[in-house]
C-alpha cells in the first residue's frame, strides 16, 4: 500500500469517528488517569481518536520499516542484473579468468555458470537485443566476423583472444597492419597471425628480413625463398651460407633436401648448387643423400661414383643401380631412383 494513500484514508476514517463520536455518542468533557498521571480535559470524541492515531503511526512506521528492507533487496536484485549483464558481455568476448561477484542466492548461481561457460551468439542479431551493452557487444562481434575492423582496447581483451586476432587479422588483410610491424611487436599478435605476415613477406622481402625472423620460417616457405632465387620477378640473391642457415632452422630429413635440390635447379648457378650440397654433406649426415642426387643431375656421374665408392656395399643401393644403368647406356631419369 502507498503510505500517501493510506495517509489520506487514515485522517478521513479518523476524522469520522471523531465526527461521530462527538455528534452521536457524547460531547461530554472527560479527565482520565495514565499510570497515576491526570492528563489534560478533552472531549470524548478527542480521546476516541487518539488511540486511532497512535495506530496509524505506528502502522506507518511499521510499512515504513519494511518498505526500505524492501527497497534496499531490489537494491541488491538491481546490482546482481547488471553483473549478470556484464557477465554474459564478457563471455560473448571470450574473456579469460572472468569471475563476478553476486548478492542474491539466485543470481549468484546463474552468475556462477556463465562466468565458468561459454557463450556464442550464433545467430543472435544485436536488434533482437533490448539491453544497450549487450547491443554494443554483439555490433562488436558482427562487424568482425564480417571483415570489419573494430576498436577493442576499452575491452580489455588479451592478444590470444579470438576476437582481437581476427580483428587484427582484419586490420593486415585492409593494411591498416604490415607484416614488418606485426614482426616487429610478436608480442602483440597470435603466432598464427604472425607467421601469415611472415609467409607474406618472403614473397618480396630482402634476405636480411628474411634471416631476421626466420624462427618463424617454415618449410613451405623456405620454398618460396627458393623460388626466388635468381628468379625474373622479386629476385632474391643469397649466398650458401646464408641459404644452409635457413635449411638448418627447419627440421629436414634427406628427402626434404632432395626437393630443395630439384627446386634450386631451376634458377640456380649449377657450380653454386653443387658447392651448396658439399658443404651440407659435410655439415650433415642427411645431406650426403641429396649431394649424390645433386651431382647426378647435373651429369657429374663421375665425381658422384668416387664418392659412391667409399661407402658400405649396403648403401645407397637406388643411386647404385642408377649408376651402373648409365655405364650400361641406359638413361633413365634420376627422380625414378629416389
Amino acid at each position: 500500500m502507498y503510505i500517501k494513500r493510506y495517509t489520506i484514508a487514515s485522517l478521513i476514517l479518523i476524522a469520522l469517528v471523531g465526527w461521530y463520536v462527538y455528534s452521536y455518542v457524547s460531547q461530554e468533557i472527560i479527565t482520565l488517569n495514565l499510570f497515576g498521571t491526570t492528563l489534560a480535559a478533552m472531549p470524548t470524541a478527542i480521546w476516541v481518536v487518539v488511540p486511532v492515531i497512535i495506530l496509524y503511526i505506528a502502522s506507518v512506521f511499521h510499512m515504513s520499516f519494511y518498505s526500505m528492507l524492501s527497497s534496499f533487496r531490489l537494491r541488491k536484485y538491481d546490482r546482481d542484473y547488471e553483473e549478470i549483464i556484464d557477465a554474459v558481455a564478457e563471455a560473448y568476448l571470450a574473456k579469460e579468468d572472468r569471475a563476478h561477484s553476486y548478492k542474491t542466492p539466485r543470481y549468484k548461481l546463474l552468475g556462477f555458470l556463465i562466468d565458468n561457460s561459454t557463450l556464442f551468439p550464433a545467430t543472435l542479431k544485436k536488434s533482437e537485443v533490448e539491453n544497450e551493452k549487450l547491443q554494443n557487444i554483439l555490433k562488436v562481434i558482427e562487424d568482425i566476423k564480417s571483415g570489419e575492423v573494430v576498436e577493442l582496447k576499452k575491452y580489455s581483451l588479451k592478444p590470444q583472444n579470438p576476437l582481437v586476432i581476427q580483428n587484427d587479422k582484419n586490420r593486415y588483410k585492409k593494411g591498416v597492419l604490415t607484416a614488418e610491424s606485426i614482426l616487429n611487436h610478436i608480442a602483440n599478435y597470435d603466432e598464427s597471425l604472425i607467421k601469415e605476415a611472415y609467409m607474406d613477406m618472403l614473397t618480396t622481402a630482402p634476405i636480411s628480413l628474411v634471416e631476421k625472423h626466420k624462427q618463424f620460417l617454415a618449410k613451405d616457405g623456405l620454398f618460396i625463398v627458393i623460388s626466388r632465387i635468381n628468379s625474373s620477378k622479386n629476385s632474391l640473391e643469397i649466398s650458401n651460407d646464408a641459404l644452409i642457415s635457413l635449411i638448418n632452422a627447419l627440421e629436414l630429413d634427406a628427402k626434404d633436401l632432395i626437393e630443395i635440390s630439384k627446386a634450386l635447379a631451376t634458377n640456380m648457378i649449377p657450380e653454386q648448387r653443387m658447392k651448396l650440397f658439399e658443404i651440407l654433406s659435410e655439415k650433415r649426415e642427411d645431406g650426403f643423400e641429396a649431394y649424390i642426387f645433386t651431382l647426378f643431375d647435373l651429369e657429374m656421374i663421375a665425381v658422384a661414383n668416387e664418392l659412391l665408392l667409399n661407402t658400405q656395399e649396403h648403401e645407397y643401393q637406388n643411386f647404385k643401380a642408377y649408376s651402373a644403368l648409365k655405364e650400361c647406356g641406359k638413361n633413365f631419369n634420376i627422380n625414378l631412383f629416389i
